[in-house]
């Protein structure tokens, strides 16, 4: 069986400093995602629902390049204890930036398949509110 990997990616146009700062600011991702307790550096981290202040994710920074590369484990409450990675890769390109998602490890298996679709899903519109504020804002 081949590893269950979700890889999404968008054009955002924004410099790869902003791109990171929705990435790693509490207040920007709450915009978008979810609201943690300290900027996204290297260590562990917990976030909260933005509107319900419950604890939605958590787990630990592994590796943060300032404008280029931000990866950390991921838990969710569904995932049962599991824990994938979440991987960002931030490129300037003419015009803006191109922001890439890759998230792996995650549980495979037909009874795994709603917590995918969910995931993939997430993913698309989390990035779709970071592009409207980005583009709007």
């Amino acid at each position: 069986m081949t590893e269950t990997v979700l890889h999404k990616t968008i054009y955002l146009k924004a410099t790869p400093a902003q791109v990171w700062a929705y990435l790693t600011d509490p207040d920007k991702l709450a915009i978008w995602f979810h609201k943690p307790t300290a900027p996204l550096n290297e260590g562990d981290y917990e976030m909260f629902g933005a509107e319900s202040g419950n604890k939605l994710m958590w787990g630990t920074v592994l590796k943060a390049d300032p404008f280029t590369h931000l990866e950390y484990t991921f838990t969710i409450a569904p995932m049962g204890g599991a824990t994938s990675t979440v991987k960002w890769q931030i490129e300037e390109v003419d015009g803006g930036t191109r922001l890439s998602l890759t998230h792996e490890g995650l549980p495979q298996g037909g009874e795994a398949f709603g917590l995918l679709l969910s995931l993939d899903k997430g993913w698309e519109e989390h990035m779709a509110r970071m592009r409207v504020s980005l583009h709007e804002g």
